[in-house]
């Protein structure tokens, strides 16, 4: 279970990720399909449920995609039970002091160097020598990637960074829109929030640790790897489904 992100890192390349709303696996098939490096099945804000990860998961199986879950918040079960059902990097909102980023990072690793609980029912399957295989390469290949989102959390972005275990940063841009004082909107142009991108990517830069960007477009994205920025999300399921349709009807309607 070689993790190709950290592969892709390791050349120099930049990370293309996409991410599932819906809770189905035939939605996630279509996506994963599609060619990306990364699929993030989100548990915070889309309406996925344990068991459509845990389907979703089934569907990108097959094709040479990564599987992320973003997990609702800081809580060690849930980071458990999305690693236990086969994601190979996990995505914890709202971190925003060291502390917190030890713990998540913990909660991702095996002892001796964390808590995570043995139980590695579905993700173990697929490893090479099975269950075993799996706990032997797990700590080495799981991604922990905390978002930053906050003004607090820009605060301690230095102290945050300097944990050890961190495997990237991802920022969330509405919520640290939201906390600059920011209309919360994605590929947004504000000055405050570009500065804070620039920090969080300079400051990044300075450990090698990849930053990560949520964004909508194409073209924003493509300017947030010009800035720096190793892994960038385009879009959701949700958004293409959406706006297919609407360009759809639009041009039935001659609009």
């Amino acid at each position: 279970m070689p993790n190709k992100l950290k592969q892709i890192w390791a050349s120099g390349g930049v990370v293309l990720n996409s991410w599932l709303h819906i809770p189905t696996g035939f939605s996630a098939e279509l996506v994963a399909k599609a060619g990306w490096d990364s699929v993030t099945v989100d548990l915070q804000h889309g309406v996925q449920d344990y068991m459509s990860l845990v389907h979703c998961l089934q569907a990108i199986q097959p094709h040479s995609v990564v599987p992320l879950a973003r997990v609702p918040s800081l809580e060690m079960g849930i980071v458990g039970k999305v690693l236990d059902a086969g994601a190979l990097g996990v995505i914890c909102p709202m971190i925003n002091t060291a502390e917190q980023a030890e713990a998540f990072v913990s909660y991702c690793r095996y002892p001796q160097v964390g808590v995570r609980s043995n139980g590695p029912v579905r993700a173990g399957i697929y490893a090479d020598g099975g269950i075993p295989g799996y706990q032997k390469v797990a700590n080495q290949e799981i991604l922990c990637m905390p978002m930053i989102e906050t003004v607090e959390a820009l605060g301690n972005l230095e102290s945050i960074l300097a944990v050890p275990g961190i495997d990237a940063v991802y920022v969330g841009p509405t919520d640290l829109c939201f906390s600059l004082g920011i209309a919360p909107k994605v590929d947004q142009e504000d000055p405050r929030l570009m500065e804070a991108l620039s920090r969080i990517v300079e400051g990044a830069a300075r450990r090698n640790i990849p930053a990560c960007m949520h964004c909508l477009s194409p073209v924003y994205a493509k300017r947030m790897i010009a800035m720096g920025f190793k892994f960038v999300t385009v879009g959701w399921d949700s958004i293409f489904l959406g706006s297919a349709a609407l360009a759809a009807v639009a041009a039935m309607r001659g609009n």
